[in-house]
């Protein structure tokens, strides 16, 4: 099961450098013009966890295996994206295809970097990319309408169903509201991501600051931070510049690179947990003397399906899941302790793994 975030936001405001920090590579061509990335770059990194280890420890695991995220490098948008301007069209089509986006914005001034718009402004910068991205949904459920409508008269329920949706969003949308905006019972959220609308994917604002303000953010980010909250969003603060010459020094020189700036961890680590937050995933892990590893799902994922991310046997032969609580494995020293005091749990098919269970499937096929 994989899950990716798309790095979006106007050409020049360090996407790429981003992108290969995160991956500690230069897949991506970082360059001081517009459209330098033409091709969505990929890559896939490890979650920080420090429960991982501690397990890995106790269970004295020959290896450690971190659960992944993926991102997905996109080139810049530009006012008239959703008309064509630019790449537009073809970079709108790499963002439909994620599950989450981290919209990077310039907050630092330098006159070496040029800027698309000719100034930094990071409220007109992100409201430049949130109106593409409306009137790109707004296309869509348009001319998705008419055919819908003709459905729905005909008794296919369905299609009625998908046009109360489709009606909500594009009210929403003609507000100027994005269509994660449209409030959603839990029996609504499947039909609704079937629409595919960019706006209805979650965000997560990343302020890409210069490197004196690394440590504290400055006034450009916090007015992100603020329009952040409005939307019930989050921020984070990075510099990019910093994570890029990070990515460069040897392991054990980056703590003490970081401490001389300020930083107790890399902005990168923050934007890692902070994109598994977004995506509301949760990490379950298996234990034992050949590896610990942890695994990711979503939230409310139930112990078949949990297995399921594992071996597909897992799922179609569940029996049940021996689990122990991360508190209980840590406190008590490991699975045998665990279950000698009591605190292996057996689990059946409607047990929804909690974040943190270390798991043992039981299966047969």
């Amino acid at each position: 099961m994989g899950f990716n975030c798309g790095i979006v936001g106007l050409p020049n405001v360090g996407k790429s450098t981003l992108f290969n920090a995160l991956t500690q590579s230069a897949a991506a061509a970082a360059a001081n013009f517009p459209f330098c990335t033409i091709e969505p770059n990929v890559g896939r990194v490890p979650v920080p966890d420090a429960r991982l280890e501690r397990i890995a420890a106790i269970a004295k695991s020959a290896k450690v295996i971190p659960t992944q995220l993926e991102f997905v490098d996109i080139a810049g948008l530009v006012a008239g994206a959703s008309r064509g301007e630019g790449l537009g069209n073809q970079f709108l089509a790499h963002i439909r295809e994620v599950d989450a986006i981290l919209h990077l914005v310039r907050c630092f001034e330098d006159g070496d970097v040029t800027h698309v718009a000719g100034a930094v402004a990071p409220l007109r910068d992100i409201e430049t990319i949130d109106t593409e991205l409306m009137l790109a949904d707004l296309d869509s459920l348009e001319k998705r309408e008419a055919g819908l409508a003709k459905r729905a008269k005909g008794g296919d329920r369905e299609a009625k169903e998908a046009l109360e949706l489709l009606a909500r969003a594009l009210a929403a949308l003609r507000e100027g509201r994005p269509a994660r905006a449209v409030p959603l019972g839990d029996d609504e959220r499947a039909p609704f991501r079937a629409l595919q609308l960019l706006t209805a994917k979650p965000v997560l604002y990343v302020c890409n600051v210069d490197e004196g303000t690394a440590a504290t953010g400055n006034a450009m980010s916090d007015a992100v931070a603020a329009h952040a909250a409005r939307e019930g969003a989050d921020s984070v603060v990075i510099s990019a510049a910093i994570e890029a010459e990070v990515a460069e020094l040897p392991a054990d020189e980056r703590a003490a690179f970081l401490d001389s700036l300020g930083l107790a961890e890399t902005g990168l680590a923050r934007v890692i947990r902070a994109g598994h937050r977004l995506l509301d995933l949760i990490t379950f892990f298996t234990a034992g003397p050949k590896e610990s590893r942890a695994w990711t799902i979503r939230r409310g994922t139930r112990a078949p399906q949990a297995g399921g991310v594992i071996h597909s046997d897992f799922e179609r032969g569940f029996i049940r899941a021996e689990t122990i609580a991360y508190d209980d494995f840590v406190a008590l020293g490991g699975e045998a302790a665990a279950r000698d005091a009591g605190r292996m749990r057996s689990e059946g098919r409607d047990y929804i793994v909690a974040d943190g269970d270390i798991l043992l499937f039981r299966f047969n096929v």
